[in-house]
């Protein structure tokens, strides 16, 4: 029992590294909910093993100064491994998918148009799945289908003064939503074909077809998470 307590906790700092970049020890143990002392055996079990650094230090106070720590490579690696173990590997199905494109397609040269292809089919099965209700609803509904698919989703009001995307701070509050992504299920195929990364925001946008989609956080220009703006259409915007 007390192996397993120690795994979990440790896949929470793991995780709680991809989501918010970097923390301390103290944030940690009070996010947590775990003793210092125990925060810190772990952090240096997961140095040990490679998966976490510390990047800098922070004075707070009289005490004494604190490590921040960051995911190093291999913890998003190991995070990525992981949630597609938990999830199901959504994108064994997409490669299946795109081997049955690429058949349908004549010639190398053709990569673009079978990647437009592959994300336009993608695009109306989520479209079909995430249906008519109200914009909150579809977006959860697109966020639990990338959940599924491996990707660590999660989705938040613009409304919220502590949304977690700085960038949108200029759109006054309505019906406005981030949507984000900590971790990349493609990320192997979008290093090798960043064009995908734009498909992706072609395929949010036809799904939500009445509201606009702007990319704000992109991991492929060296930021933690992907970070996607929606926003209902105005009626002269339609």
């Amino acid at each position: 029992m007390a192996t397993t307590q120690q795994s979990s906790t440790k896949q929470e700092i793991l995780e709680y590294l991809l989501k918010h970049s970097q923390a301390t020890a103290f944030e940690l143990s009070d996010v947590l909910n775990v003793s210092k002392q125990a925060i810190r055996r772990h952090l240096k079990d997961l140095e040990a093993e490679e998966l976490i650094v510390y990047a800098s230090t922070t004075q707070a106070g009289m005490g004494r100064p604190q490590h921040i720590y960051q995911l190093s490579r291999q913890g998003r690696d190991r995070l990525h491994r992981t949630t597609s173990d938990r999830f199901g590997d959504g994108y064994g199905e997409f490669a299946v998918s795109l081997l049955d494109t690429l058949a349908e397609t004549v010639g190398h040269d053709k990569m673009k148009t079978i990647l437009q292809k592959q994300w336009e089919r993608k695009a109306q099965e989520y479209r079909d799945r995430v249906g008519k209700g109200s914009l909150k609803e579809r977006v959860e509904t697109l966020v639990e289908l990338r959940k599924a698919e491996g990707f660590m989703a999660e989705y938040h009001s613009v409304e919220a003064d502590d949304s977690p995307l700085g960038k949108i701070s200029q759109y006054t509050p309505g019906d406005r939503f981030v949507l984000i992504e900590h971790n990349c299920a493609i990320s192997n195929v979008a290093e090798s074909f960043p064009t995908v990364c734009g498909h992706e925001l072609e395929m949010f946008a036809a799904v939500l077809p009445d509201c606009i989609v702007e990319r704000t956080h992109w991991i492929i220009n060296g930021e933690h998470r992907c970070g996607y703006l929606v926003q209902a259409r105005k009626p002269e915007q339609n």
